[in-house]
């Protein structure tokens, strides 16, 4: 072969290594390297409520899905035990509360000007006593009374003096007022109502079941006349907020893709939309590909989880629906969205 021949054989082998080159460098940019694609499917959080009290269950006010709101009456249990029970507690604390009130106000003015009178008839049959019982004493030292009437005066005399006594000492409390240390206890008597009628209140309260969160009824594990509680749920509701995506991505993206970064998310069922969505969460370990989505090629391979949440304001995607996940791995890193407002949440 000639030189000539050579060379051109040369400069035609570098023109097509260089052009199959720039092929395969141009292939792998646009779609080996700029966009990572992902599979999963969507996940919801689930809350399971159950009624706080142990009781027959009277009533159950929705059905499987219906949709409701924070706070929603949803099932009530019978109520007449815990009626009862706080009823009897109301009244206690009512008697407390008079018990106390009457010790705070003291004596009534009545009450202190009957204790006087008692006291001063008692110190005029006292004093009258006394001079018939000194009479008596000097009569006898003349022998012009007998001892036994002396005695019998003197008798008269201490009895009476006693009873004036106690009536002073009677007059004197009713001025006095009742004793901090009843007031004291009283008051104490009546908080221990109040709680008591608290907890009472409490446990009425509890025969009502509330959702925990807006959501729609998944199941109603109970039903009207089962017995309840607080560790048998009584309905099961899924949680549509926050919705996210479940996909698992290979090891040699994680050096590309950060929290916070933009996604689009499609699903098999509307092939036409695509959901405005963000990386929430990244799993810090490593585990095997799910047999949800593994592949014989993959199932040694090494992944790790994603949560990928999107905006569905129209309530299209739902819990275990196959989805497909677009990363644009171009874009800036930014700061995950607070949530998604109604533009976010539009479909394209």
């Amino acid at each position: 072969m000639s030189k000539r021949a050579l060379i051109i054989l040369a400069v035609v082998a570098a023109l097509a290594l260089g052009g199959g080159g720039w092929l395969y460098w141009r292939h792998d940019g646009a779609a080996g390297t700029n966009t990572l694609i992902l599979y999963g499917d969507v996940d919801i959080r689930e809350a399971q409520p159950a009624f706080n009290d142990t009781g027959t269950i009277a009533t159950i006010m929705v059905q499987e899905g219906a949709s409701v709101k924070r706070g929603d009456l949803l099932a009530t249990l019978d109520d007449v035990r815990y009626a009862a029970a706080l009823a009897q507690a109301k009244a206690q604390m009512d008697n407390q509360n008079q018990t106390l009130a009457k010790l705070l106000a003291g004596s009534r003015p009545e009450e202190i000007a009957q204790a006087k009178a008692t006291m001063d008839a008692l110190e005029t049959t006292y004093l009258n006593d006394e001079a018939t019982y000194k009479r008596y004493d000097a009569l006898t030292a003349t022998s012009a009374g007998t001892i036994q009437q002396r005695d019998d005066a003197k008798a008269a005399f201490e009895s009476v003096r006693q009873q004036h006594e106690a009536a002073r000492q009677a007059y004197l409390l009713a001025v006095e007022g009742p004793r901090a240390e009843d007031i004291a206890a009283a008051r104490a008597a009546y908080q221990a109502s109040q709680a008591a009628v608290e907890l009472a209140q409490r446990q009425f309260d509890d025969t009502r079941l509330y959702a925990p969160s807006d959501g729609v009824v998944e199941d109603r594990i109970l039903e009207p006349g089962d017995m309840a509680s607080p560790s048998t749920p009584v309905l099961t509701i899924a949680l549509p907020n926050p919705l996210w995506v479940r996909a698992y991505a290979p090891e040699n993206a994680l050096g590309r893709i950060r929290l916070g970064m933009k996604a689009s998310v499609s699903a098999d069922s509307y092939p036409d939309r695509a959901y405005d969505g963000w990386i929430g969460y990244i799993s810090p370990t490593a585990e095997f590909t799910p047999k949800a989505v593994e592949t014989p090629e993959l199932r040694t391979a090494l992944v790790y989880q994603l949560r990928v949440y999107a905006c569905d304001a129209r309530g299209e995607l739902r819990l275990g629906m196959p989805a497909t996940v677009r990363i644009d791995l171009t874009q800036p890193i930014e700061a995950p969205p607070p949530g998604c407002g109604a533009s976010d949440a539009a479909s394209r």
